[in-house]
């Protein structure tokens, strides 16, 4: 019996030293996914920004053609510039034609209009796949690639993608038979250099193919800056599921998807793959065990998940924690292997508005900026991914990374440093419904929530220390009180709403009492109102005084603990898609193109204590 014990116990240590040396999770958070939000702590200074609208009907306000399939982003930074690639198809994934387009940001806050970067590729007729019945017949190529941006040691910025083939729309791109690899270069002016393939798939090559072999190219160091990228093995394990199988070029051989990589302390590289796969290489690359094994613990289905070092010499990993793409959650590590917490970035889940195959609900795919391509100031963590494989969205994460306040809040907006202003608010920014530092009528900065998307709203989020008897102040202006809506909430650390006050659109400032709302008193366009609420969560009671006068005492409609999160949003809560909604939408919604009048929202101060 004693042997058999002591069986177990060596056993049970193997098992723990393993966990302790690959990347697993130890904290004792999971997302819950009836919320968008996953019930997660926001970590604070999050600022997540809508770079890119997609618009079917009004293409001049998007693309310029009109496709509705936008994903896979990937992120880079040089030239002290930001730099986001995507892939794009007219309707649905894979779906052709398919094209790759570009756009730049000098600060991450104003961006460019897409460019492409790579167009449609016609795809010549005759071409067939073995195994395939299908035969193409005036068909364009999709693209599919895993991997973005490469800066050489030179500096030169080299842009990827990969001309994948897809017969029907069952047909996979990334099967190895696919046409191949193409590279550009970006230039300092802001142009690109000519296109080239840099790599081909089988039966491919510079005679039945549209660009020229980069080694064709005259200039040394463009061929230079490519062949150093493809002696990088690490660069070349992100090429693994559009290459041939047997390509010499990859150091491991697996059906492993979306390859991420991060070095340790020690020079150890961290591989991860999408369902969390993880292994460790000993040689910077070149090889790698011959199975990767799920990362202990943690909770992530088929989304693609980031890792990195953070600028604080931690580390940090960045998916959905669930079976399905919300929340998008960051957890972090000390060492780059024991991950202790789970954090939100992104809750929220913009309406998909155009229908389409395989789009998937939620903010998902997302990358950072791979090392080596380049360090954005301030020492931030930047993100991008796409939303409901639609719109694409940028990230911004303050490091350190932490979830908790230390001060209660005490600004007044037009007194802060510019460009400061919001650094401890949470900020979720549509292009069509801006959250961000604006002049109000009277000339004075303001937090500016502005609205004109039917199907999406503005919201600025301030986490203060975790309290039970909050006083909060501030200052709002209305633009109008005809149209557009705002939200004020007090929630918990798991974003349980207790009060929710709102402006409405018949100029009525109410409160929700129960199953039902209550007005209180009317609001004017245009007016300054000084709005000061007290509220109490054991008693479950709160007090609204404006310009001075209490207006109503009301109940919360849902009982807290406490309270650490103040929330101004210009539209209603969303509960759908839930677990339960059928995975593809195959509908467009109505007018999905066309934007609504604008409301716009001043809010000039906002302070908060304890009473």
């Amino acid at each position: 019996m004693n042997k058999f014990i002591s069986i177990l116990f060596f056993i049970s240590m193997a098992c723990v030293a393993n966990a302790q040396d690959t990347v697993h999770y130890s904290g004792n958070t999971v997302a819950n996914v009836d919320y968008h939000h996953g019930q997660l702590t926001p970590v604070i200074g999050v600022h997540s920004k809508q770079i890119f609208r997609a618009n079917r009907e009004h293409p001049e306000l998007a693309d310029g053609f009109g496709f509705t399939y936008n994903h896979a982003p990937m992120l880079a930074y040089w030239n002290n510039t930001f730099y986001v690639e995507y892939l794009s198809d007219k309707v649905g994934e894979s779906v052709p034609p398919g094209q790759t387009l570009l756009m730049t940001s000098k600060d991450g806050e104003t961006w460019s209009k897409p460019t492409v970067v790579f167009p449609q590729y016609k795809i010549p007729d005759g071409t067939t796949k073995e195994g395939h019945p299908g035969v193409a017949k005036d068909l364009y190529s999709v693209m599919h690639q895993r991997m973005g941006f490469y800066t050489s040691k030179s500096k030169r910025l080299l842009v990827l993608g990969f001309y994948g083939i897809c017969l029907d729309g069952h047909d996979d791109p990334n099967d190895g038979l696919g046409i191949g690899r193409v590279v550009r270069e970006v230039l300092p002016n802001g142009k690109f250099g000519p296109i080239y393939f840099i790599h081909y798939n089988p039966k491919w090559n510079e005679k039945n193919t549209s660009y020229p072999f980069y080694k064709t190219s005259k200039d040394k160091g463009f061929v230079q800056a490519c062949d150093e990228l493809m002696a990088n093995p690490l660069m070349m394990m992100q090429w693994v599921e559009e290459t041939d199988r047997k390509d010499p070029l990859i150091p491991l051989h697996k059906d492993y998807k979306a390859f991420n990589f991060y070095h340790l302390p020690d020079g150890r590289v961290v591989g991860l793959w999408k369902y969390a796969l993880t292994a460790i290489s000993t040689d910077n690359g070149k090889t790698w065990p011959t199975n990767a094994a799920r990362a202990p613990r943690f909770v992530t289905a088929n989304a693609k998940i980031w890792g990195q070092r953070t600028s604080d010499g931690k580390y940090a990993t960045v998916y959905n924690p669930s079976e399905f793409r919300w929340p998008l959650a960051l957890s972090v590590s000390k060492d780059g292997l024991d991950y202790t917490n789970l954090l939100l970035v992104n809750g929220e889940i913009t309406t998909m508005r155009y229908g389409g195959a395989y789009k998937s609900y939620g903010p998902q795919y997302t990358r950072g900026i791979e090392e080596g391509n380049g360090t954005p100031p301030y020492g931030k963590l930047w993100v991008t991914y796409s939303m409901n494989k639609e719109d694409i969205w940028v990230s911004s994460i303050p490091v350190p990374i932490t979830e908790k306040a230390d001060t209660h809040a005490n600004e007044v907006f037009n007194e802060l440093p510019a460009g400061k202003e919001l650094e401890k608010w949470n900020i979720y920014s549509p292009q069509w419904a801006p959250a961000s530092i604006d002049k109000s009528p009277d000339g004075e900065r303001a937090l500016t929530l502005k609205d004109s998307d039917p199907f999406d709203f503005a919201k600025a989020e301030r986490v203060v220390p975790v309290s039970k008897k909050l006083m909060t102040d501030f200052t709002i202006t209305a633009g109008q009180n005809n149209t557009g809506m705002l939200d004020i909430e007090f929630q918990d650390e798991k974003g349980t709403a207790a009060i929710r006050l709102t402006l409405d659109s018949a100029g009525q400032f109410r409160t929700k009492a129960g199953y039902r709302n209550k007005n209180f008193m009317k609001y004017e366009a245009g007016t300054q109102y000084h709005v000061v609420i007290r509220l109490n969560t054991d008693t479950r009671f709160y007090t609204v005084n404006v310009n001075g006068k209490d207006v109503i005492t009301g109940l919360f409609f849902a009982p807290v603990l406490s309270v650490n999160r103040v929330v101004f949003r210009t539209g209603d809560i969303r509960r759908f898609p839930d677990a339960d909604t059928p995975t593809d939408q195959d509908f467009d919604r109505p007018n999905a193109g066309e934007a609504a009048k604008q409301a716009v929202f001043y809010i000039k101060s906002f302070k908060t204590s304890n009473y």
